[in-house]
């Protein structure tokens, strides 16, 4: 595989937080969803999954401690600012729903034992991905009383309740909302700290 340092065009001196922005910012360029019948889709793709294996990769190396950027923080943040912590499984989990896998993101939810406040977040992640918004809010709910100091959960249910949340990954969900701005952005927030926590999530959209 290409260098991940250069595919993302960071130092391998950068920050998590530099590493991350160049992540999202690659991702926003090169997301499907901005190649629809597009000749260069097949092109875009690809650049897709070479940016998300590359982000992957530098990851492992910093968690292996064999990376040269600063010390590995958590995986959207740190934890004293209340984003999740740093397990492998959730980490995962975060990742496939960014690339859009969310057959994937579920399948590691119901291996996990522990239903905590991160895990309530994140089905409710999946839940929202895959239009069943009923269920969403529910789980929302859940991870801001199990953990209610956390900003990442509470602003996700603000936002969901306001019905401006988008979560990681840049799709959108079928909704009863009639107008294109409404479809082509509803429900857009903190997708930042899901990625990078990300801490995907900063408004309007979570990269």
């Amino acid at each position: 595989m290409n260098d991940p340092y250069k595919v993302l065009n960071v130092s391998p001196s950068a920050s998590d937080e530099e590493v991350k922005k160049a992540y999202r910012d690659l991702a926003r360029k090169y997301h499907p969803d901005n190649y629809h019948d597009n000749p260069l889709a097949d092109l875009a793709q690809e650049k897709m999954k070479e940016i998300n294996e590359a982000y992957e990769q530098i990851q492992k190396q910093r968690r292996a401690g064999s990376g040269y950027g600063a010390p590995r923080q958590s995986y959207y943040g740190t934890t004293s600012n209340g984003y999740s912590s740093a397990d492998p499984t959730m980490q995962q989990i975060r990742l496939a729903i960014a690339r859009g896998d969310i057959s994937q993101a579920e399948r590691l939810l119901n291996a996990v034992s522990d239903h905590n406040a991160e895990w309530s977040f994140l089905m409710g992640n999946v839940c929202y991905r895959r239009g069943w918004l009923d269920e969403a809010k529910r789980y929302f709910e859940t991870a801001c009383r199990m953990d209610p100091e956390n900003p990442e959960y509470r602003q996700a249910l603000a936002a969901f309740n306001n019905r401006g949340y988008r979560p990681q990954g840049y799709q959108t969900v079928s909704t009863s909302c009639g107008n294109d701005v409404c479809s082509n952005w509803c429900l857009a927030a903190l997708c930042c700290n899901l990625l990078g926590g990300g801490g995907y999530f900063c408004l309007p959209c979570m990269f």
